[in-house]
């Protein structure tokens, strides 16, 4: 089953943007669906839920640690090469969508009461935020899998 597919199921279990990208890919490298969905409740709704930068770009951030991070802090080199990765999945998650802020993919600032109520009678967590996750888990696979002897 692709990464997409199952960040999405997860997410359809209600699980946050965050723990749905993170949970897809976590097992792969060792960490069980208990301690990723732990770790990551925190970034859901950008950030706790103050629409900062989506969840399903900080699950991929996440996953990417977890795939490529630094195993000692004597591996900075791991670390530079994790930040190049970073920044090259915000470019092609960037090319599909107008920016990784929660509220700038929504078009509204779910941190608020006002934008939670709209956000959630436009059922945009049920329209939106699916594709959020799916592409997210999406461009991930792709990224590891051009990356993969490095």
């Amino acid at each position: 089953m692709e990464k997409s597919q199952i960040a999405g199921e997860i997410f359809d279990k209600n699980a946050n943007c965050a723990q749905s990208v993170l949970m897809a890919f976590a097992s792969d490298y060792g960490v069980n669906d208990e301690t990723a969905l732990r770790v990551a409740t925190a970034f859901g709704g950008g950030m706790g839920r103050m629409a900062n930068v989506c969840g399903a770009v900080t699950g991929a951030y996440m996953a990417l640690g977890l795939a490529r991070g630094m195993r000692k802090v004597e591996e900075q080199d791991k670390k530079t090469a994790t930040y190049d990765l970073v920044k090259e999945f915000t470019r092609r998650f960037k090319e599909k969508y107008p920016g990784i802020l929660c509220k700038e993919l929504l078009g509204v600032d779910i941190g608020t009461p006002e934008g939670s109520k709209a956000a959630n009678a436009a059922g945009m967590f049920k329209t939106k935020c699916p594709a959020f996750v799916g592409d997210a888990a999406e461009i991930l696979a792709k990224l590891l899998a051009e990356n993969s002897g490095k």
